[in-house]
Formats: structure tokens, sequence, C-alpha cells
């Protein structure tokens, strides 16, 4: 890790003082969910007035921050996440990940989210999708949103069978609470990229992670793993994957469209508790 200078110390602590309340909300959504549309950022951040001012007022707010050096902006096509809409959209910058103290150039190593292929940008734009519907759900009264992580804040790890370190990875990690029970999750967003193999593989480890009982000793149980997916061919192919797991595993998982993703994961079982 390279430390930073006390010039460059000055610098982020300098600009600091120049964001507002908003400006530092903006970025800690880009610290939490790595990439983000203007439209998630408007849906997120600026609620009052008609559309159009809302849009003006989010353009407004993004331009600035990008003018700061504290986002950076890129411009595509995005697909995958919600009948090809395009415009702008958004990660931290180097300096804007020293602001929020989360490396970066100025303080440590970080993947940059914009040289990411776009698969992987559509991929973490569906997560953030998903994570802004949760947001409005609990403004609706509908859930309160406990908790959200993102990866790799999401990310489990345990000892396997031979003695080696094994990671589960989600997307996210949920904790939603309604009617004075808290339903919890690992989410995988899944668009019908990834073969069959492979999400038997992904299931399978779960089941692994639960039967060592790490989670449940940490949290008291065991969240349910739910894929969420874009159409119901794609529903039914990885349900049938989940059909030929472990009986007794089987019960950890719920296979759901991403459409209908905050209400399934809002309603799904507490957890497994052994």
């Amino acid at each position: 890790m390279v430390k930073p200078s006390s010039q460059q110390n000055a610098r982020v602590a300098r600009l600091r003082r120049q964001l507002s309340p908003r400006d530092l909300a903006v970025l800690g959504i880009l610290q939490r969910v790595r990439l983000a549309s203007l439209r998630h950022l408007q849906r997120l951040l600026v609620v009052d007035g008609s559309p159009r001012a809302r849009t003006r007022r989010a353009q407004l707010m993004m331009t600035r921050l990008t003018t700061l050096g504290v986002v950076t902006r890129f411009s595509r096509i995005i697909g995958g996440v919600r009948a090809g809409s395009s415009g702008y959209i958004y990660g931290l910058s180097g300096l804007g990940q020293a602001v929020v103290e989360t490396g970066g150039p100025l303080g440590g190593k970080r993947r940059r989210v914009w040289e990411a292929k776009p698969y992987f940008q559509d991929h973490m734009l569906a997560v953030t999708e998903l994570y802004v519907q949760l947001v409005e759900q609990h403004r609706l009264g509908q859930g309160d949103l406990l908790a959200y992580d993102a990866e790799p804040a999401s990310w489990r790890h345990f000892t396997g069978s031979g003695g080696e370190l094994v990671q589960v990875k989600p997307d996210a990690f949920v904790a939603i609470g309604r009617a004075a029970i808290e339903h919890s999750a690992f989410v995988e967003v899944d668009l019908s990229t990834e073969t069959l193999p492979t999400i038997q593989k992904k299931s399978q480890r779960y089941i692994d992670y639960w039967r060592s009982g790490t989670e449940q000793q940490w949290r008291g149980v065991f969240p349910k793993v739910v894929w969420l997916v874009e159409t119901e061919h794609r529903r039914e192919r990885i349900a049938g994957v989940i059909g030929k797991l472990a009986l007794d595993g089987q019960a950890l998982f719920d296979v759901g469209l991403l459409d209908d993703g905050p209400q399934l994961l809002s309603g799904s079982d507490q957890g497994v508790a052994a």
C-alpha cells in the first residue's frame, strides 16, 4: 500500500470541506454499490419536484462531482438492466475513494469498476437496481431495509472439509424487517451468462457453508439463498438445478424474477437455523 503524502491528505481534507451532505451521500452510495446510473442516483437522492426538475438537479449534482474529480462518468448503452435504457453511469474515482477512505491511488489499491467489461458493468447495474428498489420499498413502508451489503462486504468464508479456506460470494446480503420478523437473504443476480454447472457448483458451496454452521454461530440463522433471474425460462432452469441438490439443502433456496425481487426478499423465510 502506498501511503498518501501530507500534501495529498491536505488536498483530500480541503475537498471534503467543499462537499455537501448530499454530495457525500452520492459517494457513499457509489462506495456501496460500485456503479450507478444517473437515474439510480436521482431515485435515491432527488425525490422532490417534477420529473424534469429532478432529472435536472441530479444532472447538476453529478456534473459538479465529476468536475471536482471525485466520480468518474462515462456513457454507453446500458444493457441487461431495464429495456436497454441509455445514459451516464458513475463510479468513484481514485480521489473519491480517498475522500470516503476506501483506498485508491491516494490510500491503497482498488479495481476501477469503469474499466470492467460490459457484462460486469451490466451485472453491477442490475444489483444496484435491486438496491434502489429495496430503498423505494422501504420508503413506502412495505419493509424496513435493516441491512444491505454489496460485494465484497457480503462475502463469507469458512473452513472446508479438507481444512482449506472456502468463500461464498453473493452479490448482496439483505435483511428486511416486516411484521416484527427479520427476513435475511444472500442474493445472486443472474443475467443468464453462467452455465448451469456453474450454478450447481455455487449452490453446493452455499450448502457446504450452511453445514459448516459458521453463519448460524454468528447470526443465529442461515439466510435464504435467493437467485433472481430475468425470465421465467431461466427461473425454471435454475429451479431444476436446485431440485437435483441434496434434499436437506434444497430448502435453503428460492428462485424468482428480478422484477419481483423486493417482494420476494421481504417475504421469504427468516432463515434456516441448523
